[in-house]
């Protein structure tokens, strides 16, 4: 174990901790060091996560890869030295190699990951996971793997029935190779999360919250572990900017109430 991987053995285990919480943790995306330094000032932020759509937006590459690793790599280390609180990465599937790409992110300060299945077949997803595993396990830190199952992302057109299935069987295969959590995005709702809960685990499975989602208490409530925001906090951002552009151009003033976070 390097020192500067030995400095985040703490946080690792404080974010490890986090998520075995009773209480639901909320990680509030962000996507440059003066985002992370605004939600991590805020009573009652314990960890923040970033957003690979939204770093790649700020770079001006659209999602899906299509930022360089080493760029995103560069974003992460910003994001990760603007803060002491814990900080979960996006990582989108791996960029071809999960393990080494998780080893890149923990050099530059991560101690969690999302890693994407994109729907590959059970067993290439589940072998993708582990090696995201062994990968942190050699760096000798308690790292948090948000395996990401894309059962409902990418089975619009499916039955229900069975893209439930499908996320609670790749979730139960992603934790017995050490996934911390099962992240199921999609617009889900109480039915949803209960079966995906009584399926995966309680306090296991990890949502995104979109506008029309469940509020945290219920979801604390169902039994899941984990709230994230994904490029909905950017797009928070990017409406305000929009409506105050409109509003000055129409000869309008600076919003009242306006404060000096940076």
């Amino acid at each position: 174990m390097t020192e500067n991987v030995r400095s985040l053995a703490p946080k690792a285990t404080e974010l490890l901790r986090l998520h075995h919480a009773p209480d639901i943790l909320q990680v509030i995306n962000v996507w440059d060091a003066i985002s992370t330094k605004v939600v991590a000032d805020i009573p009652g932020a314990r960890a923040v996560a970033t957003a690979s759509h939204s770093i790649a937006a700020s770079l001006g590459y659209a999602d899906g890869e299509n930022i360089p690793l080493e760029d995103m790599i560069d974003a992460i280390r910003l994001i990760s030295d603007a803060t002491s609180l814990p900080v979960s990465a996006d990582l989108e599937s791996g960029y071809g190699n999960p393990g080494e790409t998780v080893r890149k992110a923990i050099g530059a300060g991560v101690v969690g990951a999302n890693i994407e299945d994109q729907m590959r077949s059970l067993g290439d997803a589940v072998a993708q996971m582990s090696s995201v595993v062994r990968a942190a396990e050699a760096e000798g830190i308690d790292f948090v793997l948000n395996a990401r199952t894309d059962a409902f992302v990418k089975g619009q057109d499916r039955d229900p029935a069975a893209v439930l299935a499908d996320a609670i069987e790749r979730g139960r295969a992603f934790l017995e190779v050490g996934a911390t959590t099962v992240f199921v995005p999609g617009l889900l709702d109480e039915a949803t999360v209960t079966a995906l809960v009584e399926g995966i685990g309680w306090n296991k499975v990890s949502v995104i919250n979109v506008p029309g989602s469940l509020a945290p208490a219920r979801l604390q409530e169902l039994g899941v572990a984990r709230i994230s925001y994904g490029p909905w906090t950017q797009r928070v951002a990017l409406t305000a900017l929009a409506d105050a552009t409109t509003a000055l151009l129409a000869g309008g003033m600076l919003p009242e109430g306006t404060r000096a976070l940076n």
